[in-house]
């Protein structure tokens, strides 16, 4: 697969498996469409089947006794040889990413190639950090653990961040000794077939493999399959839900990053325009709301509601819906028809749900440039109340609810009353207001005056419905991707002669 021009990208994408791509054994193939441009088709990629999965598995477990016997070292030098070629080709998957997921290639696309980047350069260099400990247990005792890779990994990945979310997954797993297999996402498969191809020019054969086809045909096989020691799950909880039950069922090792619906709680004094950008950052609507962490529920105390909805609101309606591939877009398209006709829903709902008012927005474009794909406007609703279900449900489109607070204990306990855990965002310049509230939000992500994205090193997962597991960081990869082995030996006592 040589290198490709994204505007030209008009062509089959095989998957990998055993180190060759490789059409499906049922000979069917998929049609990808431009978010951009409705039904444009841009590629086909094979449509997987249980078939394929058992190939797939086959080839990672043909693959991982050499991988795991593989000194960390090696293990470390190849996903720094990968990280150096993602970043010579990082303006390649930027512009790929942009085609296949409707992200603004200058201020999602690139900054989302550039964090593949930077966590394969991360993991690699904590790969010799799989290790185990002594316990000091007398002269005649040697009692140690070993922290072993689990075998292989399926890493089912979503569609609105596809190389981002891989980043968090592969490299960690395969650091620690797994070999995997990428699912790609129906609607965002070219950058995990790019990804992979990068990945096979570097590694064993079988040690990463990639797959396309429906989620209930693909996942579902992976989920259920024997010869799959973990799942790696991110998407919707729904289907988090589905996928546990099954790799559950078998006692599968599994991790789940899952929806949310993120308190974003803004103090009287943080009013400045610091504040403002950070909530237009944390908001994601520079990737049309469509992530997991937007803090798309804005909670405002009364005495600054006013004043920061308008404010924000401006901002927010200064930014540029157009084309993915423009340097002057901010936001992209929708994923598809089916995510564009569900948040229409909710703006009608919005618009017609009394006392709701939308500040921003609240219509679907209905005419020019912007009907050609799937796109929405910047929303902010007003006289939203916590219970609506607006307020309630994750709508992972670019709709951001305002509700105003009084006192602390109010609005944490407004922040709480959700199914979701995932992330949360507290602005305050008085840091005992600010870690004080941000130590009581049923949170496993907060961020405190800041609204970026995830950085190496750290942890990053949910509570509640938000999932279970860790990733991102050491922890994550240890109790995600190792398990541990106790060994004990009584040891001869010493001689003194």
């Amino acid at each position: 697969m040589s290198e490709v021009s994204t505007e030209t990208v008009v062509r089959d994408w095989p998957m990998w498996i055993g180190g060759e791509e490789t059409a499906s054994l049922g000979s069917q193939w998929r049609d990808v469409h431009n978010p951009a441009r409705r039904e444009t088709v841009i590629a086909r990629v094979p449509a997987g089947t249980v078939e394929d999965v058992d190939r797939a598995v086959s080839a990672a477990r043909a693959a991982f006794p050499a991988w795991r016997a593989q000194h960390f070292t090696g293990r470390a030098a190849a996903l720094l040889a990968i990280a150096d070629e993602l970043e010579r080709r990082s303006e390649e998957f930027a512009r790929l990413t942009a085609l296949d997921t409707g992200n603004a290639l200058r201020t999602q696309a690139r900054p989302e190639s550039t964090t593949m980047v930077a966590m394969f350069r991360y993991f690699a260099g904590i790969a010799g950090e799989v290790k185990g400990t002594t316990l000091p247990a007398g002269d005649n005792q040697l009692q140690y653990t070993r922290l072993e890779p689990l075998g292989v990994v399926a890493c089912i990945l979503p569609w609105n961040s596809p190389l981002m979310i891989a980043a968090f997954k592969i490299p960690a797993a395969l650091a620690a000794g797994n070999t995997v297999i990428m699912k790609a996402a129906d609607d965002a498969p070219l950058t995990i077939l790019l990804l992979a191809q990068v990945c096979n020019k570097h590694l064993p054969a079988g040690v990463v493999n990639a797959m396309t086809g429906r989620g209930a045909v693909i996942g579902s096989a992976l989920a259920n399959h024997p010869g799959v020691d973990k799942v790696s799950f991110t998407g919707s909880t729904e289907v988090g839900r589905e996928v546990a039950g099954e790799a559950g069922a078998r006692l599968a090792h599994m991790s789940l990053e899952l929806g949310g619906k993120n308190p974003s709680i803004v103090f009287p004094d943080a009013v400045d325009d610091e504040l403002i950008d950070g909530l237009l950052l944390a908001s994601r609507f520079t990737r049309q709301g469509q992530s997991c962490t937007a803090g798309s529920r804005l909670f405002l105390h009364e005495d600054i509601h006013d004043e920061v909805l308008s404010r924000l609101s401006a901002k927010l309606g200064a930014l540029k819906v157009g084309d993915p591939l423009d340097e002057a877009s901010d936001m992209g398209a929708i994923i598809n028809a089916k995510q564009h006709s569900a948040i229409a829903n909710y703006l009608d709902e919005g618009r017609t749900t009394s006392g709701m008012k939308a500040v921003l927005g609240g219509d679907t474009p209905d005419s020019g440039p912007l009907t050609e794909g799937y796109y929405h406007l910047p929303t902010v609703f007003s006289g939203v109340r916590n219970e609506f279900r607006l307020a309630q449900e994750e709508i992972f489109g670019p709709v951001l609810v305002a509700i105003p607070w009084r006192s602390v204990d109010e609005v944490v306990a407004m922040a709480n009353d959700t199914n979701y855990g995932l992330a949360a965002y507290v602005w305050s310049h008085n840091l005992d207001d600010a870690l004080n509230t941000a130590h009581r939000i049923d949170a496993g992500w907060i961020q405190v005056n800041q609204g970026g994205g995830q950085v190496p090193g750290q942890s990053y997962g949910g509570y509640k419905q938000s999932g279970m597991g860790r990733e991102v960081s050491l922890e994550g990869m240890l109790a995600g991707f190792t398990q541990t082995k106790q060994i004990n030996v009584r040891l001869r006592g010493t001689s003194n002669g």
